[in-house]
């Protein structure tokens, strides 16, 4: 389709040696970056009076899987992502005034945002977040830290979850968080980044937030409720994140096919091998079957249907999918595999990310047992 081939012709302006080398040096994609801002792929899902596209999820899923298929694996990805889910908030419990200001500047690229939700104390507890935001009046005072906040060094602009009312003053632990579009100033926000295992061109950082003001006009929606806000970006991360994955596994299956039909050992190509080529067609088959559970799931919310079980399933399907994938490209190369000159060991590096983040597979299988199979919460 249209769509797909666009946004490929973008991506294969970037090779593997472009972006094996900002993964060696650690430095961030800016000609990536404004190369798919100049295109207006940022806007994909955001609505057209504000500058964007006005697709659905089912589109920038299908562009962030073509992405996630090029050079740039997740790196790539992760450059783009938070502008097609993170901002949801801001489109659905926006004011008018809040939009008009904000999102056609993320859409064009001229303003790069961050998302501060997670905490080193709380993980996925949510509601056991200590960043405390107090109001003074007409504007909030902010300490705290948070931690993976990816792109945090190129961000003028943080989506920052924080306690405004204490946990023990409200009637469920969900109740008294809520959601701000903040000035990452630097006077009161310290970016530290994380060494890490792999997507080095795009840094994962701690923030530390020490009386950052945020006026109260820069508050998302109604004090209090941040956190149901922050669940209508859930689903789409979900299907996004999918799609991601399973281009990055296409990718990497397509290298190892490559590889298995030049190889030669012992007079014959090693694709000949059915130790080679049987676990070559299970990676191929699930990716085929995670494809099609994330375009149902896709396709199940841009229709306006519940699709929470689809868009965790897809998920959690994928990551398993592109991981076999990634897996089986190295032992295919054998010790070239483990050599970075053949690029997989990259895709695999970044590919462990997606198995844990933004939700664990097993808490996926909680969510799942308990929403769908009806059996008792397990935690």
């Amino acid at each position: 389709m249209a769509l797909r081939e666009a946004v490929r012709d973008i991506c294969d302006r970037f090779d593997d040696d472009y972006w094996s080398n900002l993964d060696d040096t650690h430095t961030f994609p800016h000609e990536f970056s404004k190369a798919i801002s100049d295109g207006g792929w940022l806007g994909i899902a955001m609505p057209e009076e504000y500058g964007g596209a006005g697709l659905g999820v089912t589109d920038a899923a299908i562009m962030m899987q073509t992405i996630g298929n090029s050079a740039g694996v997740f790196a790539a990805c992760s450059t783009v992502h938070i502008n097609i889910f993170g901002l949801h908030s801001i489109v659905k419990h926006g004011s008018e005034a809040q939009k008009r200001d904000w999102l056609p500047k993320v859409i064009s690229g001229e303003t790069r945002a961050c998302f501060g939700v997670t905490e080193p104390d709380a993980g996925l507890d949510t509601s056991k977040i200590k960043t405390r935001a107090v109001l003074r009046g007409d504007h909030y005072v902010v300490h705290g830290q948070k931690i993976w906040t990816s792109t945090a060094q190129q961000a003028e602009k943080i989506v920052l979850l924080a306690r405004t009312t204490p946990i023990e003053e409200c009637a469920k632990p969900t109740d008294g968080l809520s959601l701000f579009f903040a000035d990452k100033d630097p006077r009161w926000v310290t970016v530290t980044e994380i060494p890490k295992m792999g997507r080095h061109a795009v840094n994962s950082n701690q923030t530390f937030i020490d009386g950052l003001e945020i006026p109260i006009e820069h508050r998302i929606g109604e004090e209090g409720q941040g956190f149901r806000y922050i669940l209508d970006s859930l689903n789409p991360e979900r299907v996004l994140n999918a799609a991601e994955v399973l281009g990055i596994g296409r990718r990497a299956l397509d290298k190892a096919t490559n590889y298995a039909n030049e190889r030669v050992v012992f007079g014959r190509k090693i694709g000949k091998n059915q130790s080679i080529q049987h676990p070559l067609a299970e990676c191929w088959s699930e990716l085929y079957a995670a494809e099609l559970m994330t375009l149902h799931a896709a396709e199940l919310y841009d229709s306006g249907q519940a699709c929470g079980a689809q868009a965790n399933a897809a998920k959690y399907l994928a990551a398993d999918a592109g991981f076999h994938a990634c897996d089986r490209a190295i032992r295919t190369h054998g010790g070239m595999g483990y050599a970075r000159e053949y690029h997989v060991e990259r895709y695999f590096r970044e590919m462990v990310a997606c198995q844990l983040a933004p939700v664990s597979r097993e808490m996926i299988l909680n969510y799942i047992s308990e929403r769908e199979l009806g059996l008792p919460k397990s935690y």
